[in-house]
């Protein structure tokens, strides 16, 4: 199968396409992110649907790119017969999902082959198509798509072939439009006229970026992704755009990604704000409190894209999965688990929006402090953790100390803001949490701080420490965590979340380096002060990227390939903060928005 680093995004901010180097667009699900899957190949075969359009002798593209800081792919063939391009876009959303594919002859004459299969409901339901000349119409229950073309199109096997030749200067466009069955037909979309649409859009996007320096680049293309992984009408970011890569390929690691983290918030926050993307950093921020509003103590770690709260787990036995790995997943359990840092991660997130200034940034204050006299009554039970383990609850240190974090935020948020509550109680709370981590949290004949009470191993979260506020990056315990994390939960220098055969997390042992622990590897050693390891080590995940500049969940530092959903907000909200950060030679705190002065390092 193709390799996970191997796809390239498209995406209209309602929903995302991936395409292979071989010119197949291998997923789609529409109407929205979390919608069913119309083109499945990626989770199965090709018989679970797909698009292909390349040349006829088939093979990997020649090289292929972005057109500038847009979302406009070109991918171009070589071939003895001469060279062809085609150039793969979703317009911002209209009046209906479009993926448009503009071929185009650069020299010679290039056979060119295209194969359209259409399986509605992630791959098992084939609709019923008719051809209405110069167009194609596929049908079956709530779906309905068309494909428009000037390129020949027939019937074969299920399939929808097209075969023609391109020469030097021709120029044959395809556009494919999804609408629910029941409504009309939607208008057509002129494929020059969105082409130039979509380019100015983007272009137009990124030309409001503050982000400078050295590393302009990377943190440029990974804000366009995390863009892209936006949807736009509630503002709410998804954690990827797939559902079931495996964190270990033939494993049962595999996930439904299309929501939306909680876990998420402060590093978005943070990394938009620091961008200049002020419009959508206020967007999460009001999409963040939509989503936990009502009773505290139905707050959830994950939410639906308009914050659905209710998201049931259930698998698709008809698929084979990525590299047979099974069972392919739609949902998630971890929705309905209690995991207390999400209480600290809420808090910090708005605390920050409020030292930020966003608009409106104190009129959640009530709802604040319902979460955290909720909070004060439970911060003591034992949870499933930041990583949503399916094994025992435990005293995870992580927890407790994002429960500090939300209860230091609060007495903050009254004694810097002037917003009324209960300082002195919740200073007394922030105390007694305090020594409780430093008794429990820490082993002190190791010299380390560890996973959970009780136990003696690491988690990658424990580098998280200096990050909120906890203790000083150069606090000696602090310190010495940071040593054993390298030490013990590395793997060819990069960060595991924590050791999967040594922590009960009820599933099998094995999984890739998390790249976005190895980001905050890199905060970790800047925080120590230790900057050239921390650039260094930050350059190497930079090579770790596609060659679009992708980044996935994981990486298997023996195959060297990514693992995992793809592409993931998580490691790429990382990757923008950890840049920002060396870029400014100074680490900021989780609640302190990123200061725009440049530096030396920068220039």
């Amino acid at each position: 199968m193709t390799r996970i680093e191997d796809y390239a995004l498209l995406g209209d901010l309602h929903t995302a396409a991936l395409v292979s180097r071989e010119g197949s667009i291998d997923w789609w699900c529409v109407p929205r992110f979390d919608s069913p899957a119309c083109f499945a190949a990626l989770l199965d075969t090709a018989e679970a649907g797909r698009w292909l359009l390349a040349p006829a002798a088939g093979g990997s593209c020649t090289r292929r790119r972005y057109r500038g800081e847009t979302l406009v792919l070109e991918t171009d063939w070589e071939t003895p017969e001469g060279t062809v391009r085609v150039i793969d876009f979703m317009p911002p959303r209209g009046e209906a999902p479009d993926i448009v594919r503009i071929v185009q002859g650069i020299s010679g004459a290039v056979p060119m082959y295209g194969e359209l299969r259409l399986r509605f409901d992630y791959g098992q339901i084939v609709p019923w198509v008719r051809n209405l000349g110069g167009a194609i119409e596929a049908v079956a229950g709530p779906d309905a798509a068309w494909l428009r073309t000037p390129a020949p199109l027939e019937g074969r096997d299920r399939r929808t072939v097209s075969e023609f030749t391109v020469r030097a200067g021709d120029t044959v466009p395809f556009v494919l439009t999804w609408a629910a069955s029941h409504v009309d037909r939607p208008d057509p979309v002129d494929p020059a006229q969105a082409l130039t649409a979509t380019v100015d859009f983007w272009q137009r996007w990124s030309a409001r970026s503050s982000v400078s320096g050295r590393w302009r680049d990377p943190v440029q293309r990974s804000l366009v992704v995390l863009k892209a992984l936006t949807y736009a009408p509630t503002g709410g970011i998804v954690a990827a755009v797939t559902t079931s890569l495996p964190e270990q390929p033939g494993g049962a690691r595999n996930w439904d990604y299309r929501y939306c983290w909680l876990r998420d918030a402060t590093f978005a926050l943070q990394a938009l704000l620091a961008a200049g993307y002020v419009d959508e950093a206020t967007a999460w921020r009001e999409w963040l409190l939509r989503a936990v509003a009502g009773d505290p103590s139905k707050l959830q770690i994950m939410y639906g894209l308009d914050g659905t709260r209710r998201l049931p787990e259930t698998s698709l036995p008809w698929l084979s999965g990525y590299e047979r790995s099974m069972p392919v997943r739609t949902g998630n359990a971890a929705a309905g688990q209690l995991q207390l840092d999400v209480w600290g991660e809420v808090l910090d997130g708005l605390h920050l929006a409020r030292r930020a200034d966003l608009t409106g940034a104190d009129d959640s204050w009530d709802l604040q402090v319902a979460l955290m006299d909720y909070l004060e009554g439970h911060w003591q039970e034992p949870d499933n953790g930041l990583w949503e383990m399916r094994g025992p609850r435990r005293h995870f240190t992580h927890s407790k100390v994002m429960a500090w974090v939300a209860a230091d935020r609060m007495v903050r948020g009254v004694v810097d803001s002037g917003l009324p509550g209960p300082a002195g109680r919740w200073e007394s709370l922030r105390d007694a949490i305090h020594a409780d981590v430093l008794t429990n949290g820490y082993d002190a004949d190791r010299g380390t701080f560890v996973q959970s009470y009780g136990s003696t191993g690491l988690d990658a979260s424990l580098l998280l420490l200096p990050r909120v506020g906890f203790l000083p990056g150069t606090d000696k315990r602090v310190l010495r965590t940071v040593q054993a994390v390298q030490r013990e939960l590395t793997q060819d220098g990069l960060v595991l979340r924590y050791r999967t055969e040594t922590s009960d997390d009820g599933l099998p042992a094995g999984e890739g380096v998390f790249l976005a622990c190895s980001f905050w590897l890199v905060d970790a050693l800047h925080y120590a002060g230790r900057e050239q390891e921390a650039i260094a080590l930050f350059e190497r995940l930079l090579a770790l990227r596609n060659d679009l500049g992708l980044l996935s969940e994981e990486w298997d530092p023996v195959s060297r390939r990514q693992l995992g959903n793809t592409p993931q907000a998580f490691s790429h909200f990382a990757l923008v903060v950890s840049a920002l950060q060396l870029q400014r030679r100074r680490p900021h705190r989780s609640d302190q928005p990123i200061s725009q002065a440049t530096s030396r390092l920068a220039r």
